[in-house]
């Protein structure tokens, strides 16, 4: 009868083991749009680092909804979901707002990138600490993903209307002052 149990044992662990690597593995490839991401910006293709963006932002919608779906969340998912979306929401836009729009601006388009980063990580530490203590249907502050999506979108929307790279406006410089602020702040922001 033990024999039976242990043997049982091991083969529910394998059984359950494929289940928590599936959301790891999406969290994973999020983080591999974000990476690509930084890689596009680099090249100068900024267009195709917005979509990247986009598409991390899809598969960082999917990760927690299956792990909730398949009851394999964990402590471990949390933490590797947070730093994959540190890099695909904060800084790969950082990196191509700074050098698609805020190189001409010196060291104020520098700091306002890194700014950006530094509230995102604050934004995404402060989200693991409260969560469970806070109401699940608000965000306390503006989520990392949408500060990303609106960086995202200007992109695109300068694209669609033919301008390449929007040199020395100074909206682009304030919008990411204030986005990197909304992060941080204690404005309460609804949860789908």
């Amino acid at each position: 009868m033990v024999a039976f149990r242990r043997r049982r044992k091991k083969r529910d662990r394998r059984r359950f083991r494929g289940v928590y690597l599936l959301p790891n593995l999406i969290t994973s490839a999020s983080l591999f749009a974000g990476f690509y991401a930084i890689v596009a910006a680099i090249d100068g293709r900024y267009l195709a680092e917005a979509w990247a963006v986009f598409v991390a932002l899809i598969l960082d919608g999917l990760d927690g909804r299956i792990a909730r779906m398949t009851h394999s969340t964990s402590s471990f998912g949390v933490q590797y979901d947070s730093l994959a979306d540190l890099v695909a929401f904060g800084v790969a836009p950082a990196l191509l707002v700074y050098l698609w729009a805020l190189k001409p601006f010196r060291q104020f388009g520098w700091v306002a990138a890194f700014l950006f980063v530094v509230c995102g990580a604050l934004r995404l530490a402060r989200f693991n600490v409260q969560s469970g203590s806070m109401d699940p249907r608000f965000f306390n502050g503006f989520p990392i993903p949408a500060a990303a999506m609106v960086i995202a979108t200007a992109i695109a929307f300068y694209d669609k209307i033919g301008i390449v790279a929007p040199e020395k406006h100074l909206f682009i410089l304030v919008m990411i002052y204030v986005l990197s602020f909304l992060m941080v702040s204690n404005i309460k922001y609804f949860s789908f």
